[in-house]
């Protein structure tokens, strides 16, 4: 992806070869493993989608409802790479009030999954440009009307790096006002705090850890990879820990 001023939010570079980023299901055996090129091509794919497809640039605004996964990575660093601010909004909040600025305000895009769209707790916020963001393999069974499946959509977009935006450290990298620049800062002091250096591989439980500062920018911005695991069973924890080679627990 694009150097940009804010280049702890980008996606570092790494062995050729090695994962970057690994998503594990230990419920159903599902696995992904995504180079660092891998990842800055989902990454581009779906920034092409935000900025030619949606027409959305800096000062947009998108709402992500997504677990730890995968294709939230891509969602995130490709409304990143485009200059948006992301409110991003765990499981954990559903039901809870909004309290960030303008958080009455429709967004130009929303991602969801489909589990947290038809939940009754959930106040999913309404834009015009909507999409589904399933957690497993292939694309959507069924999709409801005024809802696109992002994992065919996002196909429709090169994974070349688009024209280059520029974003100053300044602009908002959140809908609550946090600038790109002061998320930088926070994610390197996450990965101070959990003390990761370049090469370090970290485990996250998908389950428990929603917040991508910490399972993705702050590794990120430390040249760790990351590992993410969903379904967690605690018992078998050092097995997922010996078989990946994790050097850090988050």
């Amino acid at each position: 992806m694009q150097p940009t001023a804010t280049a702890n939010l980008s996606v570092p570079p790494t062995d050729a070869e090695r994962p970057l980023l690994s998503y594990r299901d230990e419920a159903t055996g599902e696995r992904v493993d995504l180079t660092a090129h891998q990842v800055g091509a989902w990454a581009a794919r779906s920034a092409s989608l935000l900025r030619d497809g949606c027409g959305l640039g800096p000062g947009s605004r998108v709402a992500v409802l997504l677990p730890p996964h995968w294709r939230t990575a891509a969602v995130l660093l490709g409304a990143w790479a485009s200059g948006l601010a992301v409110s991003f909004r765990p499981r954990a909040t559903a039901g809870l009030p909004v309290l960030e600025p303008g958080g009455d305000r429709p967004f130009d895009a929303v991602f969801v999954t489909p589990e947290r769209q038809d939940d009754w707790l959930e106040d999913v916020p309404d834009g015009p440009h909507r999409y589904l963001v399933g957690t497993g393999p292939g694309r959507l069974a069924d999709v409801p009307l005024g809802w696109l499946d992002w994992s065919a959509e996002v196909l429709r977009y090169p994974d070349a790096t688009p024209d280059h935006t520029a974003i100053h450290p300044s602009d908002p990298a959140s809908a609550d006002g946090t600038t790109y620049g002061e998320w930088g800062a926070i994610a390197q002091g996450i990965a101070e705090m959990l003390d990761l250096r370049a090469g370090d591989r970290l485990l996250v439980d998908a389950a428990e850890h929603e917040q991508p500062l910490k399972w993705l920018l702050a590794p990120l911005s430390a040249g760790a990879s990351v590992v993410i695991s969903a379904n967690l069973d605690p018992a078998r924890r050092d097995v997922v820990v010996a078989a990946e080679q994790v050097t850090r627990l988050l």
